[in-house]
């Protein structure tokens, strides 16, 4: 059961600040969380395995080595670079 003082505690410790007025609701909506997700933990399941209407296999492909563009042309995108790199800002 979520009590009020579970909501405080957890705005809390997220450094939220929750209006006073808002606490039952909250409260009443965490609470209505928690039973869902019991609701799904308890759901009965069986051992029938997936159903693959698509008649699909194994649609991986093989990872396969390609040549990459040259460093120069990627390059050509950059508004700055030193030594093969783009330059990123440092934004403190």
């Amino acid at each position: 059961m979520v009590t009020r003082e579970d909501v405080e505690n957890i705005a809390l410790l997220s450094k939220l600040f929750v209006p006073e007025d808002e606490l039952d609701g909250l409260t009443k909506s965490m609470q209505e969380i928690i039973d869902f997700a019991d609701a799904i933990n308890n759901a009965p399941s069986s051992d029938v395995g997936f159903d693959n209407i698509n008649n699909l296999s194994n649609v991986f492909r093989e990872d396969e080595v390609v040549p990459s563009y040259p460093v120069a042309e990627i390059l050509k995108n950059a508004p700055e670079q030193a030594e093969d790199h783009f330059l990123v800002r440092n934004r403190e």
